[in-house]
């Protein structure tokens, strides 16, 4: 029989006996022996430190962007190797589709990110401040990459999508991975992290895999180091209190499953648009994937008086799921991961039963579209009812991670939201209302205990990537039983890697530090125009001093005419009684078009175009009569890929325009976006 491997220090290789028989969902046919026994895991932790993570600490930010991009190009185009030997999981295309495309769509999406960062190893976070009187002393923050090593811990039910949406993460921080998916699908994250490896885009060392049990995974970390771990609570508990976690300031992220509820809002009645969207939502919470989601609707939530009609239209719904295997095209719903699970699931359908009535289904009768009925690990959706959730309580304890739900009333929305906080905290909780003043009453009053909220209507239900779906520019994680963690949430999930550190100092040392122009620094005058520069030529802190000019009456009265702007402190003195201004005040978009007039060099030049301005300010009224002139100075600089081999080499540089008056006085600032071209029009 075949071996489900490990990827450890720099090579594949199977662990020491046997210690799971990986099996097929559907026929329960063997797969191959799972093992990690044996295994060095402090040498594969030291490995990840020293290997991959010191090559991910030297890449930039936009390099480390463009690594996952092509990795995700380099997944998207064989793709169709790994949907077979998804289905062997038990997932219907569908699942699979959202298991391993979606996955691959997490790589993209945290790929475009780099936008957000600088063209450095680290990042430059906030702004500046000020820490002194004359502003020779001021301070700032800087983000490193941690100088450790990422281990995930991951669920049955998702292998791919599980491991990319956190290995983007982290990678794009520069902190390598030690992947340890759950042995029952580990079959299926092999399968993609042997693409991933023969693909040679990701650095040696940055990225390994644990296909067994991983006995002794954490015994090694260290500070730097970050735990993730996503399954049950009580087991993430443990761990996470281990003395060794707390002793050494392991960061550990916990994403627990929980009781979500989705709820039907009192206004929407049956007939009306968002009444079929919520039956239909509802639904394709309870089947896809089995109902092994740990954002999947467990809860569902009706006002009192509809409660008839939502399980009558349900039922309806369901018994048009077909079960079976997955590459039958009739198939909706495939099998569980494993036998194990079945088993699990029917002891907590037991335990709900005592306090609950069934309504819809039976998990030992039903029909079945191919496979095995007895060896595979199929059980078809329940639907419970129960009319008293407040004395009747298991509902908001007990999980069935399967196709299964509970119905419940509520009298008001108050209600609504006090039965959806009683699962004591869930990664989502949904509500469906045509009544935007609904959504927001319990978007406001349920934020607290739930890490997102989905309110859909009949305007967002097309686009809408529904209740269980994760977004990856979006935080995922929940408080209380849902574990109190966050992963992805784009910008925010890389910087969970990163350590923020105050510097403080001179602003020319935070300028060096930062390689950002920072107020009060230095600015050495240049020879050349910074136009007639190319993109490597210029350096952060260069600075061309403009001519000055003298502002007049004409030049206002032109300006209104111009522009159409006639606000009365531009245009009528006489108006000006009980304001600010001293006299007729120049236009604040005047004072920074006559800076452009002074600053840009009008030749044709390295610079390609002007595309935006950020962080505009007008810090003093200019009037008639004063004098303005401009420093103009290099800010920051952004590296560039070319799109193709024709497309121009080029970067992006942001110039700090800083307006003053005869008197020095800064009157104006902002911050233009160019294009600029290379000298090296090969990169």
């Amino acid at each position: 029989m075949q071996h489900i491997q490990n990827y450890v220090l720099g090579e594949w290789t199977k662990g020491e006996g046997e210690e799971l028989i990986a099996k097929d969902a559907i026929t329960g046919e063997d797969i191959g022996i799972v093992s990690s026994a044996g295994l060095d895991y402090e040498a594969i932790l030291q490995y990840g430190r020293e290997k991959g993570g010191k090559t991910l600490r030297k890449m930039t930010f936009q390099e480390r962007g463009r690594m996952l991009k092509a990795l995700a190009l380099h997944l998207i185009e064989v793709k169709g190797q790994f949907y077979e030997t998804s289905f062997r999981t038990g997932a219907t295309k569908i699942d699979s589709w959202v298991d391993i495309e979606g996955g691959i769509g997490n790589l993209f999406a945290n790929a475009s990110l780099r936008r957000q960062f600088p063209d450095l190893p680290y990042h430059v976070d906030g702004q500046p401040a000020a820490l002194s009187k004359e502003g020779t002393f001021i301070g700032h923050h800087i983000m490193v990459p941690k100088r450790g090593v990422a281990v995930h811990i991951n669920a049955f039910n998702f292998p791919v999508w599980g491991m990319l949406e956190k290995i983007a993460v982290n990678l794009m921080a520069g902190v390598p991975a030690v992947v340890k998916p759950s042995e029952y699908t580990s079959f299926l994250t092999e399968h993609m992290v042997k693409a991933i490896i023969d693909s040679k885009i990701l650095p040696e060392g940055s990225l390994q895999l644990v296909s067994g049990l991983g006995r002794g995974i954490i015994d090694h970390v260290q500070t730097g180091d970050t735990v993730t771990f996503t399954g049950s609570a009580a087991t993430g508990k443990k761990l996470q209190a281990l003395p060794h976690i707390i002793d050494r300031s392991v960061t550990f992220n916990l994403e627990a499953d929980s009781l979500n509820a989705s709820v039907l809002g009192p206004d929407v009645e049956p007939g009306m648009p968002e009444f079929d969207i919520f039956v239909k939502e509802v639904q394709r919470e309870i089947t896809t994937k089995a109902g092994q989601k740990c954002t999947a609707v467990r809860r569902i939530l009706v006002p009192e008086n509809r409660m008839d009609a939502v399980q009558e239209a349900l039922t309806e719904r369901l018994k048009k799921t077909v079960i079976g295997d997955p590459r039958n095209k009739e198939v909706r719903m495939g099998a569980l991961a494993s036998k194990i699970q079945v088993e699990r699931l029917i002891e907590n359908v037991e335990r709900l039963k005592k306090q609950q009535e069934v309504v819809y289904g039976d998990l030992r009768d039903y029909d079945l579209a191919g496979g095995d009925k007895e060896k595979g690990a199929f059980a078809a959706p329940v639907l419970f009812r129960n009319n008293d959730p407040f004395k009747n309580t298991d509902v908001h304890e007990v999980e069935c991670f399967g196709p299964v739900s509970s119905l419940l009333p509520y009298k008001d929305l108050d209600e609504a939201v006090e039965l959806a906080n009683m699962g004591k905290g869930s990664l989502v909780s949904s509500i469906i209302t045509a009544d935007d003043k609904i959504g927001r009453a319990f978007a406001v009053e349920a934020a607290h205990m739930h890490g997102r909220i989905l309110v859909l209507n009949a305007k967002s239900a097309k686009e809408s990537t529904g209740h269980g779906s994760p977004m990856p520019l979006l935080t995922h994680g929940g408080p209380g039983r849902a574990g109190g963690g966050e992963e992805m949430g784009g910008k925010r999930g890389i910087l969970h890697y990163l350590q923020r550190t105050a510097i403080q100092g001179h602003p020319d040392s935070i300028t060096e530090i930062t390689q950002v122009y920072q107020p009060g620094a230095s600015r050495p005058e240049v020879e050349k125009h910074l136009f007639r520069h190319h993109f490597e030529e210029l350096k952060v802190g260069d600075t061309v001093y403009t001519h000055r000019h003298t502002v007049t009456d004409a030049d206002i009265a032109s300006f209104a005419q111009v522009s159409g702007d006639n606000f009365y402190a531009h245009v009528d003195e006489t108006s000006l009684e009980g304001t600010i201004f001293e006299g007729k005040v120049a236009h604040g978009y005047y004072i920074l078009s006559k800076a452009a007039g002074m600053f840009v060099d009008p030749r044709k030049g390295p610079v390609l175009l002007n595309y935006g301005i950020d962080e505009c300010r007008f810090t003093k009224p200019v009037y008639p009569g004063m004098t303005i002139g401009v420093k103009f100075t290099v800010k920051e600089k952004i590296d560039q890929e070319k799109k193709s081999e024709e497309d121009i080499a080029k970067g992006i540089v942001k110039f700090n325009v800083d307006v003053y008056d005869g008197e020095g006085e800064t009157v104006a600032l902002a911050t233009i976006l160019t294009m600029v071209k290379k000298l090296d029009q090969t990169h």
